[in-house]
Order: C-alpha cells, then sequence, then structure tokens
C-alpha cells in the first residue's frame, strides 16, 4: 500500500464515534484533548447526514462500549451500519496521512469491518472481564513509538482474539501484532493469568495500513493517570516523579505523529 502524504497540524483534530451503546467517548476525548489534541464527539447518525465532514479530522476513533447492546455479536450491528452509509467516506479518510483507533468495542467494530483481520469472540471462560493486564509491544507504529512494554485494563465478555493460519503468517510478516499479553508487574505481582480471554497466540492488539490503524482489547484511556493502576503505590513510591500513567503515551504519539 502506497504511503500518503505526510501532512503537518498544531492542533490535530480528533473525530470520536458515539451512539447506540458506545459509551467510553468523554473519556476517549478526555485523552486527546489531555494530550494536545481538538476531539468532537460524533453521533453516527449526525456523520451519515453530513459524510463530508469527516474530511475536516486527522484521527478517528471508535470508543469502547456495548455498541446495540452486543445482541448480534460485539461491533457487528455498528460496523453494518458504516458498511451500509460510510464506506467511501471511511476509505477516503484511509487513504489520506490519518490515525485510526478501536478500543475494545471499537476493536470489534474493526474487524466487522474489515479494516483489520481476525475476530473477536467470547472470552475463554464465557464470563465478562474486568481488571487489568501487562502487555508487550510487538509492532511497529505511530502509536506506540517509544513503548516496549504497559499495563492497561481490560473490561470485556468478547475479547478472544482469533485468525486462521495463513491470516497469521501475514500478519507475521508485516509485524502487524501490536500488543500481546506477558507477564508483568501487575500479573506477578497479583499471581493472575496472563492471557485471561484465551486469544490465540496472546494477542491484545493489532494493526493495519502501514502501522496507522490500532485496534485494541485493552482501554489505555482509563490508564491516564499513574493512581489508575493497581500499583500505583508502589510504583510511585519508586519514582515521586511519576505523574502520567502509562495509557496517555498512547495519545501523546497519535498527537505528536501530526506536528513532526
Amino acid at each position: 500500500m502506497k504511503k500518503p502524504k505526510k501532512q503537518k497540524f498544531k492542533k490535530p483534530k480528533v473525530i470520536i464515534m458515539s451512539g447506540y451503546g458506545l459509551n467510553c467517548e468523554e473519556e476517549t476525548k478526555f485523552a486527546f484533548e489531555t494530550a494536545g489534541g481538538v476531539a468532537d464527539i460524533v453521533h453516527i447518525n449526525d456523520l451519515i447526514a453530513k459524510p463530508k465532514m469527516l474530511a475536516e479530522y486527522q484521527i478517528l476513533a471508535f470508543p469502547g462500549g456495548f455498541s446495540y447492546g452486543d445482541d448480534t455479536g460485539s461491533g457487528k450491528a455498528y460496523a453494518n451500519k458504516l458498511k451500509n452509509h460510510l464506506a467511501k467516506e471511511i476509505q477516503e479518510f484511509l487513504s489520506r496521512d490519518t490515525l485510526m483507533i478501536g478500543i475494545c468495542n471499537g476493536f470489534q467494530i474493526m474487524t466487522n469491518l474489515g479494516i483489520l483481520p481476525g475476530a473477536l469472540t467470547h472470552n475463554k471462560n464465557g464470563q465478562y472481564l474486568d481488571r487489568w493486564v501487562d502487555l508487550e509491544v510487538k509492532g511497529k507504529s505511530p502509536w506506540l513509538t517509544g513503548l516496549k512494554k504497559i499495563s492497561l485494563p481490560i473490561a470485556h465478555g468478547e475479547g478472544r482474539y482469533l485468525i486462521n493460519s495463513k491470516e497469521y503468517k501475514e500478519m507475521q510478516k508485516k509485524k502487524q501484532i501490536a500488543f500481546i499479553y506477558t507477564k508483568g508487574e501487575i500479573c506477578k505481582f497479583q499471581n493472575l493469568e496472563v492471557n485471561p480471554n484465551g486469544a490465540e497466540h496472546d494477542i491484545a492488539a493489532v494493526l493495519g495500513y502501514n502501522g496507522r490503524v490500532l485496534g485494541m482489547m485493552p482501554h489505555p484511556e482509563r490508564a491516564m493517570f499513574y493512581h489508575h493502576s493497581p500499583l500505583w503505590q508502589i510504583q510511585k513510591g519508586k519514582n515521586k516523579k511519576i505523574k502520567e500513567g502509562e495509557g496517555i503515551v498512547l495519545f501523546k504519539n497519535a498527537i505528536n505523529y501530526f506536528k513532526k
């Protein structure tokens, strides 16, 4: 895929999708604006009514939530609405020098759209999971600049990532695996299972479009401050200069991408 021409912006604009059960839009907006961007929350119906507005933005975010109550499977109904009304505009957005992120339900939406490979299904234990995980960075992406390991919270019932062997080999070749679940400080300290949802190859996040698109099950917008971490007292004791959480790094990377 041909790399689009690089553009610079003093205040990159972010469009955060909302509607029909997506419920993390306010936290996601706060994260991007804390990182230095300008973010707008836009209902999917408003974008359908004025699809040309997408051309005004440099970053598109599908936040977490339970779109359409997950009644037909996580992210499927929302993805179908996008396919039916905004397929052309989304492809035009991706053809430009833009960034896109899907978090949790947003990741599920993007796999159902076919923007990212693989699929997400019910956790191996059939239960909803709400805890923190440790992650190892595997891929190269504007979103992941400077990151090697990170710990973030998860909250999902359908986070088990599945991929067939052919697609997996292609992903490895193109370095499309963004994060894998690993044993870090949180898993060690709390004696937690490393890969709680049973994701194949321990995959927690994947990349597309030369790293410009990131889909991830963990929630970086819920790790904005150091005290969000379950180990914050230990970490603060080791380094009293710590003020930010690990999740803010992804949002700063996205904003800085357009300032260079």
